[in-house]
Order: structure tokens, then C-alpha cells, then sequence
């Protein structure tokens, strides 16, 4: 979160991100350990996150955002069944809300009674299964910060808002490399912009 475009952002004030440990809000036994994770009612391999300390962080959250009386708030849960994050679902996050709150669950998954209070969206990144959600939630951070104007300086430099293309080249013109050349392909030298774009079309 402190690197690159992400961690330029946040120290511009552009991009605001807070943290909320589940275990801050369980009150420690003599032990000091403060268990997140029960068995699930009905059976079953894994653990489950319980209901309390996360229903507890988010309402911390809450409150913090809820200081802006113009805030609107949309509340994601990772789940592998959940809806597929793409762009288009990230321009339209940062359209409409003014703050985001992501659940980054662990073990077998969260207490379901946690989207139901909230009305958490369950959200996947991909068809394939996580550790937690740490991941998915910084995929979410970087992607949606790319769609605030002023992170990237430029709105032409995303890459869905321009031509471009699955093949990229820069110096030198001929590569050698354990005695074979590779040249840049000499539509792109030639300065012909409309053949340029064209080929761009076509090695997409």
C-alpha cells in the first residue's frame, strides 16, 4: 500500500485506507489469545470467522465514515461463488460511493449472518480459492484507485481508455541475445500512426 501508484495516492490524500483487526474487538482472557474462528454448526472440514468482532469493525468503520454526511458506503465480502471483479465494476464503485468497506475473510469463510446485517456484496476475484482475502481486497485497492482522477496524472494513460495491444517494444530496435537478433516489428518505426493503430487492433 505504500508503493507506486497506490502509495503516491494515498500520500497525495487522493486515496484513504483504514484498517480494522477482528481481534481488536474480542476482549482477551488471561491467555491474551483472542480466538476469530468457531466449528461450523452442521459439520464440516475448516473453521468458520465468527459473526461478533467483524460485525463490530465494520460498524467502527462505519461510524468514522459516517462523519461525512454525503457518504455513501458499499460494504464487499470476498467469496470465491461471489460476482466476477472486472473494470467495468470498479468504474462504476468509484462512481457511485464514497467509501468501500472489504471484508477479508479467512479459514472456510465468515458468519453468513454478517451479509445479511450489512448487506455485503460477496465478490471473487477469480476461479480459484485464497488463503483470505488480503489479496483480493489490495486487487480491489489498486484497480479502483486507477479510476479516481489524479491518481494516474493522466486519464489516457489507462490502458481501457486507449489503443493497445499484447505485444510491447522499446530500445534497443535489435535485441541480441545468445547469438540470435530480435528486431521491433517495422510498422512500428515507420511512423505511419494508422498502420500503427491497425496493427495495434490486431495483436490485441
Amino acid at each position: 500500500m505504500n508503493e507506486s501508484i497506490v502509495g503516491r495516492a494515498i500520500k497525495n490524500k487522493l486515496v484513504s485506507v483504514s484498517f480494522y483487526n477482528p481481534r481488536d474487538f474480542i476482549k482477551a482472557p488471561k491467555n491474551n489469545y483472542r480466538p476469530v474462528d468457531d466449528r461450523p454448526y452442521g459439520g464440516g472440514p475448516g473453521m468458520v470467522m465468527r459473526a461478533e468482532p467483524i460485525l463490530k469493525a465494520i460498524d467502527k468503520a462505519l461510524i468514522k465514515i459516517k462523519r461525512n454526511k454525503k457518504a455513501k458506503v458499499k460494504i464487499i465480502n470476498f467469496c470465491p461463488s461471489g460476482k466476477k471483479f472486472d473494470t467495468a465494476y470498479a468504474k462504476n464503485s468509484v462512481k457511485k460511493y464514497t467509501d468501500i468497506i472489504l471484508i477479508s475473510g479467512r479459514y472456510e469463510g465468515i458468519d453468513a449472518r454478517v451479509n445479511k446485517i450489512f448487506k455485503a456484496e460477496d465478490i471473487s476475484i477469480g476461479d480459484y480459492v485464497l488463503t483470505g482475502g488480503e489479496l483480493p481486497a489490495m486487487i480491489l485497492v489498486d484497480c479502483m484507485s486507477r479510476q479516481i482522477p489524479g491518481v494516474l496524472g493522466k486519464i489516457e494513460s489507462l490502458e481501457e481508455n486507449r489503443i493497445s495491444s499484447s505485444e510491447f517494444y522499446t530500445r534497443p530496435e535489435v535485441l541480441e541475445f545468445k547469438g540470435k537478433k530480435y528486431k521491433v516489428p517495422k510498422v512500428l518505426l515507420s511512423g505511419d500512426h494508422k498502420k500503427i493503430e491497425e496493427w495495434k487492433q490486431k495483436s490485441k
